[in-house]
Formats: structure tokens, C-alpha cells, sequence
């Protein structure tokens, strides 16, 4: 005799996608804790993201520029030495 409850196609759907889901978010999560994954930067990360850039540009330029004078100070000549 078969003692175990019959489940109807409503129910057994249910709990088929529940177990797909599940499986499906933890494969998810096992990939991007190993870091297999990419994920997309929110709008607020991308906006700092460009300030920081740019922040760094404006650095970049200044060492230039302050290479460029010291260059010219060593020199003597005001004219550029080639690096």
C-alpha cells in the first residue's frame, strides 16, 4: 500500500519552480562569490566613478606640467628637454 499523499499538478508545479529557483539562485551566488560574474555599476557608482577619473586627469596634469617646468629649470635654456 502506498501510504504517501497524492499531490495535485497545481502543487507539484509549485514546488518544481520553487526548487529551480532556489538552485538556480544559489548556482548565481556560488559564481559571483568565485567571480565568474559581472554586475552592472549603478547610475550613483558610474557618476563617481567619472569624478574620480577626471580627479586623477587633473592630477596627472599638474605632475606633467611640473616635470615640464623642472625640466626647463635644470636646462637653463627654457627649452624642453626629450625624456
Amino acid at each position: 500500500m502506498n501510504f504517501r499523499p497524492q499531490i495535485g499538478g497545481r502543487q507539484r508545479k509549485q514546488t518544481v519552480h520553487y526548487f529551480r529557483a532556489r538552485s538556480d539562485f544559489l548556482e548565481a551566488g556560488k559564481k559571483r562569490l568565485a567571480g565568474d560574474t559581472v554586475r552592472e555599476a549603478t547610475s550613483t557608482e558610474v557618476k563617481e566613478l567619472r569624478a574620480e577619473n577626471r580627479q586623477l586627469k587633473e592630477v596627472v596634469a599638474e605632475i606633467i606640467l611640473d616635470n615640464r617646468v623642472l625640466k626647463k629649470s635644470l636646462t637653463g635654456t627654457g627649452e624642453e628637454v626629450d625624456t
